[in-house]
């Protein structure tokens, strides 16, 4: 991949701020001789000064919005999410558009990525559990990448502090600390993929990959 320097030596002198849809779309077609593809640029590489606010949200449903309207360009949504970064403070996370030049912040409901497509493939007589997100992520289950379930609480559910249970949904580490919840239909098509048993009223969800037994367990509803 490329230096993160080179980049930021291409751009630095062209923008000023990047807090817009159209300015990172002009920032990517500037550096375009610098990546190929969709490939992820090193992010962890890169250190810039500059933070500012983007009014970006990605939406618990995966859904992007920018300024109130949501960026139908899925080639654009795919391109950003290349630069997606998370940051820990104090148990807080933040989430930004990471460039050479400029951290951009964004607001993310929920995590910031969703995978819609479950796939077995096989390499050298080994099947693995292969995870595709709405943006080109590939992942496989494995134990870095595993299933975990947790609580979400919408954040009209919170405004309104609603007493009722907050919604249990499935997620999957993909890179850099970030997260994606598994779709619904995705999950439904593990189930199929998998064994379902009881024990102790609980599901428990078993899954085979790369030679090894995963198991997810689901609570009653």
């Amino acid at each position: 991949m490329t230096d993160g320097t080179n980049v930021a030596n291409s751009a630095q002198d062209s923008v000023h701020s990047l807090n817009s849809v159209d300015a990172l779309d002009q920032y990517f077609k500037s550096t375009a001789s610098t990546r190929q593809g969709r490939s992820i640029p090193p992010l962890e590489n890169w250190h810039p000064e500059q933070i500012a606010d983007m009014d970006l949200v990605i939406k618990a449903n995966g859904e992007w919005w920018h300024e109130g309207r949501q960026i139908t360009r899925e080639s654009l949504v795919s391109l950003f999410a290349t630069i997606l970064w998370k940051e820990d403070n104090n148990g807080t996370s933040e989430y930004f558009l990471k460039t050479p030049v400029q951290m951009l912040r964004i607001v993310v409901e929920d995590v910031p990525l969703l995978i819609n497509d479950v796939g077995i493939i096989s390499e050298e007589n080994i099947s693995w559990l292969e995870f595709t997100t709405t943006t080109g992520d590939v992942v496989r289950l494995d134990e870095d990448h595993q299933i975990v379930l947790r609580a979400y609480q919408s954040i009209a559910q919170e405004a309104q502090q609603s007493l009722s249970e907050p919604q249990v949904r499935p997620y999957m580490l993909v890179r850099n600390g970030l997260m994606a919840l598994i779709g619904r239909n995705a999950f439904y098509h593990l189930t199929e993929i998998g064994d379902l048993t009881e024990q102790n009223g609980n599901t428990i969800l078993t899954l085979q990959s790369g030679g090894k037994s995963y198991k997810v367990s689901m609570p009653a509803s």
